[in-house]
């Protein structure tokens, strides 16, 4: 698979993506093809946040989309409250996001957890395992505490449903 081969927003059904996004308060966006994507920190078709907004065009990667709405969710109701454009963190917070990102795909009909693991391989995102599924399953324990710790993943291993607090 290429990155060129990716999941994006066009091959979504919007209703399950817009309903899992909404129970976390989050509104996906659509912007028009071709059209800079607002609050995009890498820009081109990277997804953007501006408060609780989830930007995205048509050719919008799932994984993107994903990324950032699990930044969102992982921010403190501070930075959540002034976010437009860089959700800022530290390299826990990210590989909770990076996790985060994972189990939410696995809500998904549109491939789940395994496509999406297997797109950010393509994409590049780099772990030290080699690939995404490898740390997932071997070498994410820092991940899962760091959202278990703050309420966002429950004992079983799913997403909680809650943003994160203080």
């Amino acid at each position: 698979m290429n990155a060129a081969a990716v999941l994006r927003l066009a091959d979504l059904e919007r209703e399950p993506l817009a309903a899992l996004l909404g129970r976390f308060g989050l509104e996906l966006t659509a912007v028009p093809d071709g059209a800079p994507i607002p609050g995009s920190y890498w820009g081109g078709c990277e997804a953007g946040l501006r408060g609780a907004r989830l930007f995205a065009r048509a050719d919008t990667p799932l994984h993107s989309l994903l990324h950032e709405a699990a930044h969102f969710i992982c921010m403190d109701p501070a930075r959540r409250a002034l976010l437009d454009r860089d959700a800022g963190g530290d390299d826990p917070e990210e590989a909770a996001v990076c996790y985060l990102q994972v189990l939410l795909a696995a809500e998904l009909a549109a491939g789940g957890g395994a496509r999406l693991m297997a797109d950010m391989d393509a994409w590049g995102y780099s772990f030290r395992l080699g690939s995404t599924r490898a740390w997932f399953e071997q070498d994410a324990a820092d991940a899962r505490a760091w959202l278990l710790a703050r309420g966002l993943l429950s004992r079983d291993g799913r997403t909680s449903g809650a943003l994160r607090q203080a």
